[in-house]
């Protein structure tokens, strides 16, 4: 966790930086090789005490954007938080315990949606409320067949 000095400085600058330092040409390539990592480890792995998650998260998007793969990306932060709230997968039974780490990945993923896709995600959702996936579910990636039908790419 950082403590305000991830917004000193040209962060941008300092992010890509890091990204190159690893042996990456972008952000995405650096955090499609770590598809399960949260947001906060991909930026404790770039900068400990100066990236934050949120700054990572922005620098995805704006990358996203420009190569019109934003539901890719939707897609791969499902997995992240997925990962995060359900490390063993989706849950045979949804008792109070479990119902609330459901609701908190799923809570999270909308959160860390673009407005332009918001109800997109909002009707995934709704499906996996509706019919949820086998138990033990664990999409590793964006490229998972199950998460592609929830969520399919664009026409282009």
């Amino acid at each position: 966790m950082t403590d305000g000095r991830s917004w000193q400085g040209n962060w941008k600058a300092r992010l890509y930086e890091r990204v190159r330092e690893r042996g990456y040409d972008s952000l995405i390539a650096f955090a499609e090789a770590r598809p399960t990592a949260s947001l906060v480890a991909l930026a404790e792995e770039l900068g400990r005490d100066d990236i934050a998650g949120v700054q990572v998260f922005s620098g995805l998007v704006a990358e996203a954007e420009r190569s019109h793969q934003v539901t890719r990306l939707v897609r791969g932060q499902f997995v992240r938080e997925l990962c995060t709230y359900l490390p063993n997968g989706w849950p045979a039974a949804l008792d109070d315990d479990v119902r609330m780490e459901v609701a908190m990945a799923l809570s999270q993923w909308s959160a860390y949606t673009p407005e332009t896709h918001k109800e997109r995600v909002r009707q995934a959702r709704a499906t996996l409320r509706a019919t949820p996936p086998p138990p033990g579910w664990r999409p590793l990636g964006p490229d998972d067949a199950l998460l592609r039908t929830l969520l399919p790419d664009e026409d282009a």
